[in-house]
């Protein structure tokens, strides 16, 4: 299968926000209008992943900051935005549920891992529910507990990867 990844631009507005309401329920789904905020703020920190037919099939974001945690204001104000930012924040990990288990998602986090590191970021952080804390440890992510976030009413853990 032929695979395109790059980075976002406005264009992709509606695709995104098809595919997120496709993978999150609604508490816990980032809103078109929070989309298009965070694109004009921070589309280079979006990978996206087509597949042959043209289709966007997954996608990772979030911002840069020299916030050291993950907060629930972050998805809401793409404005804390800091391009110069030491940790780039990973907000969402989205691959439609009749794509998954095709290494998507794992193609995606290695591409922001990479360009985090080409950047000088010190590393990435990102929240995830319990079942998910074995899959991100596969990339290097260590948990470091119960994060502050209480986004959608779920309980979320921290994990980061820090770049030695």
């Amino acid at each position: 299968m032929f695979i395109k990844i790059r980075t976002a631009t406005m264009a992709d507005l509606a695709a995104v926000a098809a595919v997120e309401k496709a993978c999150f329920p609604p508490a816990e789904a980032a809103t078109a209008d929070e989309f298009r905020d965070r694109l004009a703020h921070y589309a280079a920190h979006f990978w996206l992943l087509f597949d042959e037919k043209g289709d966007l099939v997954s996608f990772v974001d979030g911002m840069v900051t020299d916030e050291r945690d993950l907060t629930d204001a972050m998805y809401a104000q793409a404005a804390m935005h800091d391009e110069k930012g030491a940790w780039q924040m990973i907000f969402g990990v989205n691959t439609l549920p009749s794509c998954r288990c095709h290494g998507y998602a794992g193609k995606l986090l290695e591409a922001a891992i990479a360009d985090a590191r080409q950047q000088g970021r010190q590393g990435l952080v990102l929240t995830c529910k319990d079942k998910l804390l074995p899959y991100y440890a596969k990339f290097g992510f260590q948990n470091e507990g119960i994060s502050a976030s209480v986004h959608g009413g779920v309980t979320w853990y921290q994990m980061r990867l820090t770049f030695e």
